[in-house]
């Protein structure tokens, strides 16, 4: 008898590869961005698209504090559609970054939501910042 794991055959190799490259084409992860901001690579702009107030309880270093309910066409016209926005949320039981994610994909700027968000940055051992406020 198969287990619930083995009952649906995995998708061939072909397409597992072609699903697994293109997922880095979407995402990125707490390590990737963790590295950019402490080598000086960083090369993107990072959104805390959670709550001013839940931004102000702690953030990700260099992260602007822009709720993903707020990203408008207004707010963002002060970047140029070539920027490429690294979005979190609060981590993988919230839909925060993927709901910023659309709206900025929508506007037509370059998007990559990085999973885990803060509960992944915290368990990688990273820190979070307070009072370094910065908002859009």
């Amino acid at each position: 008898m198969p287990s619930t794991v083995s009952l649906i055959p995995a998708a061939p190799s072909d397409a597992a590869l072609a699903h697994f490259e293109a997922a880095f084409g979407f995402e990125t992860d707490c390590w990737d961005v963790h590295h950019a901001l402490t080598t000086d690579t960083q090369d993107f702009v990072l959104l805390d698209v959670r709550s001013h107030e839940l931004y102000n309880q702690g953030h990700l270093p260099q992260a602007i504090s822009l709720p993903h309910g707020k990203i408008i066409a207004a707010k963002m016209a002060q970047w140029p559609r070539e920027t490429l926005f690294v979005v979190y949320c609060a981590g993988p039981h919230c839909n925060g970054a993927h709901r910023g994610a659309l709206r900025l994909a929508r506007l037509g700027y370059p998007v990559k939501m990085m999973i885990g968000g803060v509960t992944g940055w915290i368990d990688e051992g990273f820190e979070l910042v307070r009072g370094e406020v910065m908002m859009v």
